[in-house]
């Protein structure tokens, strides 16, 4: 039953601007009204926001335009929800993080809203990222490397990191270079486990992933992609052996490892 006193909310609008206002005052009802929404911060809400990012993320990966709309808005809701938290504590206005997203737009194109003759995609990073270090007063090469957020998942993070500083010269000269990386750090790694000392272990283990993510560089290849295919070659392989142990009238846990290490071949001259 719809309640009379929010009658004008449940009307689709058309415009952007009117579609923006009509979740922006639902969210403030619901900051009123509803129990939950009335105790979130802007810390509580750093699940949700990452969760819905990761959302609308796998639907680009699945080419699923529907759930796209539907995750970008669940995206935009996490977006507005801080905006009324900050306004309702004098930190700043939803406003403000509209136009401050503007005149940076605006500032880090001058390509397009100056004078500025050179557009070559090159030259449009170059000044991007020139500009951005002005801003958040990047003064020496260390800074560049710590201004990639720890918050960025950690492959993502090692990759930035690894550029900003080939950047300077502190870089492999070819990719042979960063495979005997991996070679070395393998070694290490080994001698680790030996100890059985977890600290020592973790570090390694550390240390070869960010090897692997080095020769992903050289390679052009984004390391986050990459492992995210292989997760799922992995489970559509494993589902081939399940698939096919439930077809012998056994469960998984009733085959051998060399009866599921010769199912995972099998699945792998499939092309699965």
């Amino acid at each position: 039953m719809i309640n009379d006193k929010y009658e004008y909310l449940y009307d689709n609008k058309e415009e952007p601007d009117e579609a923006f206002l009509r979740l922006f005052n639902i969210i403030k009802i619901l900051r009123i009204e509803c129990p939950w929404d009335k105790i979130q911060t802007h810390e509580t809400l750093i699940p949700c926001m990452k969760e819905e990012t990761y959302e609308a993320i796998d639907a680009i990966y699945n080419k699923n335009i529907e759930n796209l709309r539907e995750e970008l808005g669940d995206v935009l809701l996490q977006v507005v929800f801080h905006g009324i938290i900050a306004e309702e504590t004098s930190e700043f206005e939803l406003s403000d993080v509209i136009n401050e997203e503007c005149e940076k737009m605006i500032r880090r194109h001058p390509h397009v809203f100056s004078e500025k003759e050179d557009k070559s995609i090159d030259k449009v990073l170059e000044t991007w990222e020139n500009i951005k270090c002005s801003e958040h007063s990047i003064i020496n090469k260390t800074d560049k490397l710590r201004s990639v957020p720890k918050t960025f998942p950690a492959l993502i993070r090692s990759y930035k990191i690894q550029k900003k500083a080939a950047e300077v010269g502190f870089d492999w000269e070819d990719i042979n270079g960063a495979i005997d990386k991996i070679d070395e750090e393998t070694i290490e790694l080994k001698e680790a486990i030996i100890e059985n000392d977890y600290k020592h272990i973790s570090e390694e283990l550390g240390d070869l992933l960010f090897a692997v993510v080095n020769v992903a560089r050289f390679a052009k290849v984004n390391p986050e992609e990459s492992l995210v295919n292989t997760s799922e070659k992995f489970i559509n392989r494993f589902n081939y052996i399940e698939e096919e142990a439930l077809n012998m009238g056994e469960t998984m846990e009733k085959l051998s490892l060399e009866e599921m290490e010769t199912l995972w071949n099998k699945a792998k001259e499939k092309g699965l």
